[in-house]
């Protein structure tokens, strides 16, 4: 072990410590979380992943009130470090690395110890390139409510998937063979795949004041950011009619539901009448998916772990490393109910299926007969969502506009016209209210996740709205989401696109929180 993988094991040995005695007598042994490779029959064709296996497969799954006290052990052949996403663990814990932490060494374990937030996670490798290779898997961290209700929990866990290596994948995106699909414009237009709107790369000398990422009063980022939003957006939006938004950069072989394909779903077993907690995670690379409930009654009552007032509706989308639960009410009638996934602007879909026992089950085809639309460019579905606990109100001490950009030749993406290594962090100091104003220049949405830290949605195109609270919200082409959210602990934290070939090539800054 490292000198500073043992301290990051000594922290939570110390937090383990100063327990009191009878506390320390009565905690659990940690579960033991391995990375490690796995292979998977991909329609016939085996195929060799990465995985984290858990003590009853690939996840965790953690009972009320419990601990995260978790043993990570590296039996992968590379270096790895795992990140728990939308958790807020001490930052010593939080899984980037050389943030504070190095990478896990092959046979190297690391110990973890912290307090969790209930709802639906995941956890996965802060390398994209591991990413690519599936090093991902659910963290779901159930609540006393969620053990007294008379449900059943399901979980979709959602990839994308390619036989070729990520480094093949990356090569194919950047010289623009990777495929991929378009919308959002005139019908028979054909999309320019070096026309950007955003800036190109600059090095950390550059002027981020110019570019809106100065620090800024509250009024100005509420009354004059909605105007400026009001004035502009129209005119926007009206371009946009004229362009297409590159939905897909990437035609990947497969597209899998719990790490299987339509050809070969699992099928899930239920009770006549019965009611289902779904829990969907979105771990795809570069998919954005819709879920597409068909015929059983459902209603959105969380989103990325954190409760909202109900939604109803058939069919509801995420972004990657977002995660919706949905309350699904059956039938009182034997019968089976396909749950699907379909990749937006596409034909191609996943799934799994709910069944009562001795159900038929048809066979479901992969590709639909009508390609699913693009996701939220409204953005419709973010604007209805509320949350059931609001972001308490205080008064705005910071406030930062982000600018999102990038071009597709040559494939690069920046936050504020820099990519990671010439970025210059947004700055804020420990319990100060802070708005980050999310400007998305560019032709193609980003999933922005935040580290260490849950926000709240709150203006959307210069529309204020008491939204979702959330740790990663998609950011359509073209448009602006604004979210406020409370400085946690004095740390470096990550804020980056959830795109793995957009991070890969450099979408990533630091949200750096003094005390």
């Amino acid at each position: 072990m490292t000198r500073r993988g043992f301290l990051a094991a000594g922290t939570a040995v110390l937090a383990t410590a100063n327990l009191p005695a009878f506390a320390q007598q009565q905690l659990p042994a940690p579960t033991r979380l391995t990375a490690t490779s796995r292979v998977l029959d991909v329609n016939g064709r085996a195929a060799t992943v990465f995985g984290l296996a858990g003590p009853t497969g690939q996840g965790l799954v953690l009972d009320p009130g419990a601990r995260f006290r978790v043993d990570l052990t590296n039996d992968l052949p590379e270096p790895t470090l795992i990140h728990w996403h939308g958790q807020i663990p001490p930052n010593v814990q939080d899984g980037v690395p050389g943030i504070p932490m190095p990478m896990l060494m092959p046979g190297e374990s690391r110990s973890y110890d912290f307090e969790p937030l209930a709802g639906t996670y995941w956890m996965h490798s802060h390398v994209p390139m591991q990413e690519i290779r599936l090093l991902a898997a659910p963290l779901i961290v159930r609540s006393a409510q969620d053990v007294a209700a008379d449900r059943q929990e399901v979980t979709l866990f959602l990839h994308d998937f390619a036989f070729k290596s990520p480094e093949e994948v990356m090569a194919e995106i950047r010289q623009g063979h990777g495929g991929g699909s378009h919308g959002g414009g005139h019908s028979g237009t054909t999309g320019d795949k070096g026309h950007s709107m955003a800036p190109a790369p600059q090095t950390k000398e550059m002027d981020h004041a110019a570019m809106g990422h100065a620090t800024m009063n509250h009024d100005a980022m509420g009354g004059g950011m909605q105007g400026m939003m009001q004035n502009t957006m129209p005119g926007m939006m009206g371009d946009m009619a004229g362009m297409e938004m590159d939905l897909n950069d990437y035609d990947w072989d497969a597209y899998l539901a719990n790490d299987r394909t339509l050809a070969d779903p699992e099928v899930v077993k239920v009770e006549r009448g019965g009611r289902i907690r779904l829990r969907v995670i979105n771990a795809a690379a570069a998919t954005v998916f819709w879920i597409d409930t068909g015929e059983a009654d459902a209603r959105l009552v969380a989103v990325d772990g954190h409760d909202i007032r109900p939604l109803e509706g058939p069919r509801f989308g995420l972004a990657m490393g977002q995660r919706l639960d949905i309350e699904i009410d059956l039938p009182a009638e034997a019968g089976s109910w396909p749950i699907l996934a379909l990749r937006e602007g596409a034909h191609e879909r996943t799934g799994i299926v709910l069944a009562t026992a001795g159900a038929q089950i048809a066979k479901i085809p992969e590709l639909a007969d009508e390609k699913a639309p693009a996701f939220d460019t409204d953005p419709s579905q973010e604007m209805r969502l509320e949350a059931r606990e609001h972001l308490p109100e205080r008064a705005v001490e910071r406030s930062h506009m982000v600018m999102l950009g990038g071009t597709m030749a040559p494939y690069v993406w920046t936050i504020d016209g820099a990519v990671w290594g010439q970025h210059r962090p947004i700055v804020a100091r420990t319990g100060e209210r802070v708005l980050l104003g999310f400007h998305n220049m560019s032709m193609m949405g980003h999933p922005m996740h935040l580290h260490g830290h849950v926000f709240q949605v709150v203006d959307i195109n210069g529309r204020k709205v008491n939204g979702a609270r959330r740790d990663t919200v998609h950011v359509p082409p073209m448009s602006m989401v604004t979210v406020a959210l409370d400085a946690g602990e004095a740390a470096r934290w990550m804020l980056h696109c959830h795109h793995m070939p957009h991070l890969e090539t450099g979408m990533m800054t630091e949200f750096e929180v003094t005390a």
